[in-house]
């Protein structure tokens, strides 16, 4: 992978992903009528995108935007695929969703919004978890996926199954103020492994939910993916298959990398292969050998937590008792655990911070990836009375602080 100077080459063609819908109706002239206008869509453009069927992984900062504008664009068919439920926090930058969508699914969610923003088009809700037992039987019934997943597995997951289908996949990753979008394909141009072919630790890498994301920068872009979106389907422009585009809304700047299949690569043919690639996002073994390679960690809930807190606090015991909130300031700050103590994860692992080896040591983070990594290295330095809250702070206030906020 390097820069793209003057020199690189243009991808070459690409024809059309769709073949052409019949002729358009009376209404949708008039609803598509820009894009009508245009000589590289055109009716005969805009009848591949009411053809096309695209399938958007998650319905959150990156899905958002491009399920709205494939909409408004007359794209005929999109699926979307989300587990999840709306949250609060989730409307600084999810704007298919509303303060009325807290608690709905977002997939549900999602499909309400597409639908008011164009009735033309037919939404496929998708609420499940992706698998290795069910991503390929879902890819099979689209032209080309389009992937906003906010974690490590899915994103491998998504990669490998669009290469055993030889489907284009249109790829966009955000972290704070910075973004990434190219399409990858296998047979055309490179895949997601030729430019990352192993899954980092994820106890190592922050997610937006512990680093933070500017709001504006998901509509950045999933609007870039948008658009390459509409230029596979119609056969029109070039893309970026063979390029990588890096975004830094802070320095207003796109940087554009060259990208080439790895010819020592061996291509992906079975997911069950690479299984363990897929559950990595959780941080834990995968196998029951795995399971010899790092000690247990115990466990204790928010709610136990909770009641030695409150009975040391009436001094009736718990005094050897240090409560340790391995997350950053930023979101201690906006919400905290009375008693508890920050000691940010780097910082622990740094060897920066020294705990006491004489008492009952609890951790917690936002939903346990974090404490899990702070347990092992203390386990492993020798320390016996460790402990963590394996939901973190999401499992405090929801079992025992629910007026608190959450992020």
């Amino acid at each position: 992978m390097r820069d793209a100077g003057s020199g690189a080459a243009a991808s070459r063609p690409i024809p059309p992903l769709v073949e052409p819908a019949p002729a358009l109706t009376t209404a949708e002239k008039r609803r598509y009528a820009r894009h009508l206008l245009l000589p590289q869509i055109g009716e005969e453009g805009q009848r591949r995108l009411k053809n096309a069927r695209v399938l958007v992984i998650g319905a959150g900062g990156l899905g958002s935007p491009t399920l709205l504008y494939l909409a408004a664009a007359g794209v005929g068919t999109i699926g979307v695929i989300d587990d999840d439920v709306v949250e609060e926090s989730n409307l600084q930058r999810q704007v298919v969703h509303g303060t009325g969508d807290v608690g709905r699914a977002k997939v549900d969610s999602a499909r309400d919004a597409v639908e008011r923003v164009n009735p033309l088009v037919t939404v496929v809700p998708h609420r499940m978890r992706l698998t290795p037992g069910n991503a390929l039987a879902i890819f099979a019934e689209y032209d080309l996926v389009l992937d906003g997943a906010d974690n490590f597995a899915t994103r491998y997951l998504v990669a490998d199954a669009c290469e055993i289908l030889r489907m284009p996949s249109v790829w966009g990753s955000i972290l704070r103020f910075d973004g990434q979008v190219s399409v990858f394909w296998a047979g055309v141009g490179p895949v997601y492994r030729d430019v990352f072919p192993e899954p980092p630790d994820p106890r190592l890498v922050p997610s937006c939910a512990e680093a933070g994301v500017m709001g504006v920068l998901c509509a950045a872009i999933g609007s870039a993916m948008g658009a390459e979106a509409i230029k596979l389907i119609t056969g029109r422009g070039r893309t970026l298959v063979g390029r990588l585009l890096v975004h830094d809304a802070l320095a207003a700047t796109w940087r554009e990398l060259t990208i080439r299949p790895d010819p020592a690569r061996v291509p992906v043919t079975d997911l069950q292969i690479h299984a363990r690639d897929y559950s990595a996002s959780c941080g834990l073994p995968t196998t029951p050998e795995d399971t010899t390679m790092e000690p247990t960690i115990a466990e204790v809930s928010a709610r136990d937590l909770a009641g030695r807190l409150a009975a040391r606090a009436a001094g009736d015991g718990e005094e050897d008792l240090l409560v340790v909130d391995v997350r950053e300031p930023a979101e201690h700050a906006i919400v905290a655990v009375d008693g508890a103590e920050l000691v940010p994860l780097g910082t622990l692992l740094s060897g920066e911070a020294h705990l006491p080896r004489d008492r009952d040591i609890v951790l917690f983070c936002k939903a346990g990836v974090r404490s899990q990594r702070a347990a092992h290295a203390l386990l492993g330095a020798g320390y016996e009375r460790v402990a963590h809250i394996p939901g973190g702070i999401l499992e405090w206030v929801h079992d025992v602080d629910p007026d608190a906020p959450t992020y």
